[in-house]
C-alpha cells in the first residue's frame, strides 16, 4: 500500500482550519498569476472573481488529502477493519487497484478504482473527496471569504491605478502588491 499527501483531518474543526487555511495562499496564487499575465486594474475586475479564487482555493486544499492507493484486497481489507464507515466508491468494483481517503470526523471513505493510471485516480478521488465530503461538510466557506477578498483587491488596484495615474506602466512596476 502506497500513502500520499498530508491533510487527514480527524475533526471537522481540523477540516474547516485546513479549507479555510488554504483561502489566503490561493489569493496570493492567482493575484501573482494576474500580474505575471500582467493584468491591467480593469481586466484584474473583470477577470478576477470570487468563483476564481473560491476554485484555486479547492484545488489548493484537495491537492494535501492523504490518498492510500493497493489492491482491492488491502482496500477491503481496510474496509473490514473500519466497518463504521460509509463508503463512496466510483469507478468499477471489479477493477484490481484502488485509491482511498478516509474522513474520520465523518465515518466516510471515498475510493476511485482504476486499473494502469494511478495518478489519474488520485486528481479523481480528491475531486470526489472534496465535493462528496468537504464540500458537504464545510458549506458556506465557499464564497463569500473570496468575493470579500477580491472587492478589496479590486479595490487597492483601483487605488493603485490612481496612483500612477496617466503614467499607467502596468500593474506590477509601482512595486503594489494589488
Amino acid at each position: 500500500m502506497r500513502t500520499e499527501g498530508t491533510l487527514a483531518p480527524d475533526t471537522h474543526e481540523e477540516a474547516r482550519e485546513a479549507f479555510e487555511a488554504a483561502g489566503p495562499v490561493a489569493q496570493r496564487v492567482v493575484r501573482e498569476t494576474a500580474r505575471a499575465m500582467a493584468f491591467d486594474p480593469e481586466e484584474y475586475r473583470e477577470r478576477v472573481t470570487g468563483a476564481v479564487v473560491s476554485t484555486a482555493r479547492d484545488v489548493l486544499f484537495s491537492s494535501r488529502l492523504r490518498v492510500h492507493s493497493g489492491t482491492r484486497a488491502e482496500f477491503d481489507e481496510w474496509c473490514a477493519d473500519h466497518d463504521a464507515y460509509e463508503v463512496v466508491e466510483v469507478g468499477s468494483p471489479n477493477v484490481e487497484r484502488v485509491v482511498w481517503h478516509p474522513a474520520p470526523f465523518v465515518e466516510r471513505v471515498v475510493a476511485a478504482s482504476y486499473q494502469d493510471e494511478r495518478d489519474a485516480a488520485v486528481e479523481i478521488l480528491r475531486r470526489q473527496a472534496l465535493g462528496r465530503v468537504y464540500r458537504v461538510e464545510l458549506d458556506g466557506l465557499d464564497g463569500a471569504a473570496a468575493t470579500d477578498t477580491v472587492a478589496a483587491e479590486r479595490a487597492e488596484a483601483d487605488s493603485a491605478a490612481g496612483e500612477r495615474g496617466a503614467d499607467e506602466r502596468g500593474p506590477d512596476t509601482d512595486g503594489s502588491d494589488r
